[in-house]
């Protein structure tokens, strides 16, 4: 199974459609191990309007865990078939093991804000 994490640093980006790349991991469940891991450099505009969504389902990517998400791009990543966990936090390699116990739920914490103007046409 593979999950995705927007990054920066080596760090969850706080902001999933302004991220610099997404670190994929592939993680088996059954061991709670990550078996590998690659890095996707983030398309050029908004994550909820670019085409990232359908490449990490391409990709197998199943979940996605992030800090903060818009509405719209929950839902096109849910359309694509990848669950979003939002609330996320520091170093990814971390919170992906963090995710691997079991110990992340989703915040619901949703952008409301996008001073960045990509949702103002």
């Amino acid at each position: 199974m593979k999950i995705a994490l927007p990054s920066r640093n080596n760090n969850i980006d706080d902001h999933f459609g302004h991220c610099e790349y997404y670190t994929i991991f592939t993680v088996d469940t059954q061991t709670k191990e990550i078996t590998a891991s690659e890095t996707l450099p983030s398309p050029a505009g908004c994550g909820c309007k670019s085409n990232i969504a359908p490449i990490l389902s391409d990709m197998g990517v199943k979940v996605m865990l992030a800090g903060n998400m818009g509405e719209g791009a929950v839902r096109v990543l849910n359309n694509v078939g990848i669950e979003v966990l939002r609330g996320c936090s520091g170093d990814v390699k971390t919170v992906a093991l963090k995710w691997l116990e079991g110990s992340l739920a989703d915040s619901g914490d949703i952008c409301h804000e996008h001073e960045h103007g990509c949702h103002n046409e």
